[in-house]
Order: C-alpha cells, then sequence, then structure tokens
C-alpha cells in the first residue's frame, strides 16, 4: 500500500500542466537564501501571484558588498507566461516563455538569448533549485535554495 501512495505522490508531482495558470506556480513564492559559509550567498524574493504577476528580486552578497543584483517578474500575457529578468536593473528585460510545468517545475526559455537560453525552478522537499543552461543537453549551472528564517 505504502508504495502505491508513494508512486501515486511521483506521478502527481510530474503531471504536466496544460494550460499553466500563474497559481500553478505559486510553490516559487515566498523568500530563499542558499546556504551560508560560501565565498557568496544568494536571495531570491518572489511575492505570491495577484494582477496578473509575480514580482521577484535577487541579490547575491560577497563579503561584506553586494557583488549581483537582479529584478525579475513572472507574468501572465496573452500568448502565455513569461519570465522577465532584468539584471542590473537593465531595461528591457529578457523575456522567456513558460514551456513546460508541472506541480513541481517550471521551465522558461529564449533560444534567442545569449546565455540563458533556459531557466528552470524545481520545488524540493526542503526548498527550491533553480538552473541556468544554454539549452536541452548543455551544461548547467544550479543554485539551491532553502526557506530563509
Amino acid at each position: 500500500m505504502l508504495k502505491l501512495i508513494l508512486a501515486s505522490l511521483i506521478l502527481f508531482t510530474t503531471i504536466s500542466v496544460e494550460n499553466p495558470t500563474l497559481a500553478d506556480l505559486s510553490w516559487m513564492s515566498g523568500d530563499w537564501q542558499t546556504a551560508a559559509g560560501g565565498r557568496r550567498q544568494i536571495e531570491e524574493h518572489w511575492t505570491a501571484a495577484a494582477g496578473g504577476s509575480m514580482m521577484g528580486v535577487s541579490r547575491t552578497v560577497a563579503g561584506d558588498k553586494t557583488v549581483e543584483f537582479e529584478y525579475l517578474r513572472i507574468e501572465q500575457r496573452e500568448d502565455g507566461i513569461y519570465y522577465v529578468a532584468h539584471p542590473k536593473a537593465r531595461c528591457p528585460g529578457a523575456d522567456f516563455k513558460l514551456t513546460r510545468a508541472s506541480a513541481s517545475e517550471a521551465v522558461f526559455e529564449n533560444p534567442q538569448h545569449d546565455f540563458p537560453k533556459r531557466i528552470i525552478y524545481r520545488k524540493t522537499d526542503d526548498g527550491l533549485t533553480a538552473s541556468i543552461d544554454g539549452g536541452e543537453g548543455s551544461k548547467s549551472v544550479s543554485f539551491v535554495f532553502k526557506k530563509m528564517k
């Protein structure tokens, strides 16, 4: 019986959402932080979905200095959901369209962008992992986040 329950839970978290909404990405909202003690610590803060968007901000701190920051948003448009990144507050931002979503994963892609071409968020048992890469099959860089206290 336990195996059946576990198999059902695994299947539920991997089922693709056919017509995803911002509400389907609500698991991304909250305050997230990479592990302390490394050379750099990264924070991401995501608001709940409201008004057709989720707002985010990212900050990377090395020592006692902010070395990178980024304004982020995920927004509903007529043709889909987009992740819009503004590294160092650059305008216009870079758009990445949501191409795949499930109860525990969101994949945003922009094949014309230099790097990254994909941004992937995954819900884990105890946090969130964000990965960037140059497209399917390329080397990726991942950032493991835990809920901030």
